[in-house]
């Protein structure tokens, strides 16, 4: 899934105008989707918990966040957000472009801090929780800046760009309290990101593992092990999975008959679809259609 289509299907949610670059989204796993899979984009992107629990993974690290958390994903960076177990999760997803924060390449702020922080070059806390010290003027700013998107009075967009500034302060002016984790291998992330790309971009048709392993000049079953220890599964069932994601979206969102959705989502075989399909949603394509229809 990439970003576009993911703005997209949540385009009634936006809070935000069009013409000043920082969106925020309302959604809740399961309720408005399984979940959002492995994927990057060149936004910068803030995850707040709003109630519930679920599972965020940053660059292959997954994690748990509760009520409260925040976390901060910097562009480019591998992430994904899922259902843990059966708890449902309601969350605020920002998303907003880093030249909201950059005046030019005179910019001191910019040079110094901004541009360093989100390219990962100054490490700093990942996943804000109630038990840091500066959680609170952290959290607060975000309270702010959706207050003001709500109400849009004159010159909004100052404030919002003003608390976003405080906000990166206090992720900077803080990091030396910061323990510092192992940086994942850039190599192994940028290989991933040419497998996922091409998963993204090619789901529709035919994909194999000598695909894959030619793009990743792997053996085969070098390819094989180094997306299972990187993913924790298989690239079968992962590719599966992936679109039949897209499938869940597409039926969603057109009246193509399921027999089409199986095509335009790389299933070449219906049966085998219904099938898959119903192990991972509960339910038939077309009866979850149904059902999904009767909940909107």
């Amino acid at each position: 899934m990439n970003i576009s289509e993911y703005q997209n299907y949540h385009e009634t949610k936006s809070h935000t105008a069009a013409d000043f670059p920082y969106n925020t989204y309302l959604c809740s796993i399961p309720r408005d989707f399984p979940g959002v899979p492995l994927h990057w984009h060149s936004e910068a992107e803030l995850i707040v918990i709003k109630k519930g629990r679920g599972v965020v993974s940053s660059d292959f690290q997954k994690r748990t966040v509760t009520s409260g958390d925040i976390i901060v994903i910097r562009p480019g960076q591998l992430h994904s957000i899922g259902q843990d177990g059966n708890y449902v999760m309601e969350y605020e997803n920002i998303i907003f472009r880093p030249d909201l924060l950059i005046s030019g390449s005179d910019d001191l702020c910019a040079a110094k801090y901004i541009t360093p922080f989100l390219e990962g070059k100054l490490p700093s806390e990942s996943y804000l929780t109630p038990a840091l010290s500066w959680y609170q003027p952290a959290s607060e700013c975000i309270r702010e800046i959706d207050l003001l998107c709500a109400t849009r009075p004159d010159g909004y967009q100052l404030a919002v760009k003003g608390h976003l500034f405080l906000f990166f302060f206090l992720l900077v002016s803080n990091r030396q309290k910061k323990e510092t984790a192992p940086a994942p291998q850039t190599k192994s992330l940028e290989k991933m990101k040419t497998i996922l790309k091409y998963v993204e971009e090619h789901y529709t048709g035919h994909i194999t593992i000598d695909d894959m392993a030619a793009l990743t000049y792997y053996s085969k079953s070098h390819f094989m092990k180094f997306f299972k220890s990187h993913m924790g599964t298989g690239f079968i069932e992962y590719l599966n999975d992936y679109r039949l994601t897209m499938s869940e979206r597409l039926l969603r969102s057109s009246d193509d008959p399921v027999t089409e959705v199986a095509e335009k989502c790389g299933f070449d075989n219906l049966s085998y679809f219904n099938r898959i399909f119903k192990r991972k949603y509960g339910q038939p394509p077309g009866r979850w259609r149904q059902s999904a229809l009767k909940d909107l």
